[in-house]
């Protein structure tokens, strides 16, 4: 398992050319949505618990099978880190490493909810480089890699590239905090009151999808918590090329901690301090 730490954090530079991994991620995701979108809303869909009780469908099976298997044709010197199927081949920590959720929002799939979103991402010297969230049932996709910017699909028209908003005051934000009983079952449930106090509107919108809408600069805060490293690689480049910040609750620039707090970057301390407790904070 890859624990994508870096010396200089998320923002490091990065000197290498990424066009030939982007174009590959997003062929990855074509492949995928095409993937999970066969068996979606499915009446008799396969669906399983595993040892954590979480859900697995075939579909999440299949999705990752069809990634691995472009990975292993036009990749094999690369190291794959997937939710379904674990670690193979590379993991150094200053090695490439494709990081991989087939369907993201399982729950949401195996319902025939239409908010689940493949995400792919690619980690060089142990940072998220190369990231696409595909949302294939809602028509929507967001990507981006280090010093290429982070761009989505328009209906029709050419890619518009992202850009997190000028927000600067936390009283004026927006925030989407997951859960409250994800935030309750983490100890956390005043620092979410505290939170909810502070902003101007809260809402919990979903998986992925508040992570895109904060790069698109319509959220200012997004944080949750029992989040693997597949769960948010994908995230990393798209929320810091839209200019906006991402690191664990703690304030670390760590995918490893089971944790996220993504930002437009100008309230990034603010957040921290108020979530945290430091006098004055949220002012």
């Amino acid at each position: 398992m890859t624990s994508p730490t870096h010396a200089n954090g998320f923002a490091a530079h990065f000197d290498g050319d990424l066009q030939d991994d982007l174009r590959l991620a997003l062929a990855l995701a074509d492949a995928a949505d095409a993937a999970a979108m066969t068996r979606f809303d499915a009446a008799d869909l396969d669906v399983q618990l595993k040892a954590d009780s979480s859900h697995v469908t075939e579909a999440d099976l299949a999705t990752e099978r069809a990634i691995r298997a472009i990975l292993e044709a036009e990749r094999p010197e690369d190291g794959v880190f997937g939710e379904e199927f674990g670690v193979t081949g590379s993991t150094g920590p200053l090695e490439r490493q494709w990081i991989i959720d087939p369907i993201d929002g399982t729950a949401n799939y195996l319902k025939g909810i239409p908010m689940w979103t493949v995400l792919i991402a690619l980690s060089i010297d142990g940072v998220p480089r190369v990231g696409v969230a595909s949302q294939p049932a809602l028509g929507r996709r967001w990507w981006a890699a280090s010093g290429l910017g982070a761009w989505t699909n328009t209906p029709d028209g050419p890619p518009k590239r992202l850009a997190v908003s000028g927000v600067d005051s936390v009283g004026e934000s927006s925030a989407s905090f997951q859960s409250i009983s994800q935030w309750d079952e983490t100890g956390h449930l005043d620092q979410l009151v505290r939170l909810s106090r502070a902003v101007w509107r809260d809402r919990g919108y979903g998986d992925t999808w508040p992570y895109m809408l904060l790069a698109e600069g319509r959220l200012e805060f997004v944080a949750e918590f029992g989040v693997k490293e597949y769960d948010v690689a994908a995230l990393v480049p798209i929320i810091t090329e839209a200019g906006g910040r991402f690191t664990s609750f703690e304030g670390t620039d760590s995918i490893a901690e089971r944790s996220s707090l993504a930002t437009n970057g100008i309230l990034h301390q603010d957040f921290l301090d108020l979530l945290h407790g430091a006098a004055g904070a949220g002012a």
